[in-house]
Parts: C-alpha cells; structure tokens; sequence
C-alpha cells in the first residue's frame, strides 16, 4: 500500500460521524439538539421567572404588613390626640368651676354679714336727726359690702312682686290676697343670692295663693 493511499483512509476515519448519516438522520438529530436546548432554556427561564415571583411575593407581603402597621399607628395617634383634647377640656372645665366657685364659702360668710347689715338699717330711723349719720356710716358700709361681693360674682335675687319660681324662692307661707295673681311673691323676708349664676341661697318669701272657690249650689 502506497503513502497516499494510507492518508486517504486515515482522513477518512477521523471526519466526523454525521457525515455518514443519511440527510434524513442528519435532520432528525438536528431537531432533537434544537428541542433539548429549547428545552434547556425553558426550564432555567421558568427557575428565574419562579424566583422572582417569589421574590415580588415577599415584597407584596412586607407591603400589605407596612400599610397595616400605619394604619394602626394611625389609629392610635387619632385616638390619643383625641384623649389629649377630652383631658385638656375636662381639666379646663375644673379649673373654670374652681375659679368661679371657690369664693362660695367665702361669699356665704359674707351674706351673713350683709343680712346683720340690713337688719340694723331696718331699726335705724333715717328721718330723725340724731340717727342720720348713723344710718348713712351703715348704709355705706353695706353699699360697698355688697359693691365688693358683686365684683366677684354674688348677685342679688330680691323677687319682689315676682312670680313664684321654686328654682330660685323658698315660700315660707302663703296668703290670699285681693287683687293680686295667685303665685306672686308679695314680701321677701330675706334676699337670695347668686354666685356665678349659680344660686347660693333661695330667697325666703311670701307668696299670695288664690282665694277659695264659692260654692254656688245650695
């Protein structure tokens, strides 16, 4: 056997297998190659689509729970800013009833003192000569007792010729009276007062009531 023809048979063995395929194998066996490599890609497309939707689940899952946690905070807030506002306006409430009536004791000391006044005056006779001065000194005492009370709050309640008001009178009697409506105060025997519009003592007074009915049936 000659040189070349030893060449000849060796490159013969070493070209490649497919070259002594049919073409109707050599189609085949590139479809199949194709399909395992469209395969291939598929599956490490769906690995990365898998791993990002899980990934965007656990963000939709911190999301929701960061929207739920506001939420309740701001519940809370809403809710103490509101108890604040209720704590201020009840604490300013107190602080207004204790600025208005803390004189109440002090101002019933004083009612007494203004009654002792007024009954001294009662026994003072203006019109003599020797009992003028006395009856002014008191008079004014009694003015500028009352001027001070009323600085702070104490009013006066003098019904007098006033409909009978149980809220604010106290009857200590009735009487008829010609003339006159049933239920009038027709004296007050001692003023009342208030502190603050709120009343501190009823007025003690007379009322008139209505005269008795006739019986005109015999």
């Amino acid at each position: 056997m000659t040189t070349e023809s030893t060449k000849s048979e060796g490159r013969q063995s070493a070209e490649s297998p497919t070259e002594q395929l049919s073409p109707e194998q050599l189609a085949e066996e590139i479809v199949q190659q194709a399909e395992e490599q469209v395969e291939e890609q598929h599956e490490h497309a769906h690995e990365v689509i898998s791993a990002e939707q899980e990934r965007i689940n656990e963000l939709e899952l911190a999301l929701a729970t960061a929207q739920a946690t506001v939420v309740d905070q701001k519940d809370s807030v809403i809710r103490a800013k509101a108890e604040v506002d209720n704590v201020r306006r009840r604490a300013a409430q107190d602080v207004e009833k204790a600025r208005k009536f803390a004189l109440e004791k002090f101002a019933g000391e004083m009612l007494t003192v203004v009654d002792n006044l007024e009954r001294g005056l009662a026994t003072i006779d203006a019109e003599a000569e020797e009992q003028k001065s006395t009856f002014e000194g008191v008079n004014l005492t009694l003015q500028g007792l009352l001027s001070g009370i009323e600085k702070f709050g104490v009013k006066a309640v003098d019904p007098q010729d006033q409909p009978f008001n149980p809220e604010l009178h106290q009857a200590m009697s009735m009487q008829e009276v010609p003339g006159v409506a049933p239920n009038t105060v027709i004296a007050v025997m001692q003023k009342g007062y208030e502190l603050n519009g709120r009343l501190i003592r009823p007025a003690m007074v007379m009322v008139s009531k209505a005269a008795p009915s006739v019986d005109t049936q015999a």
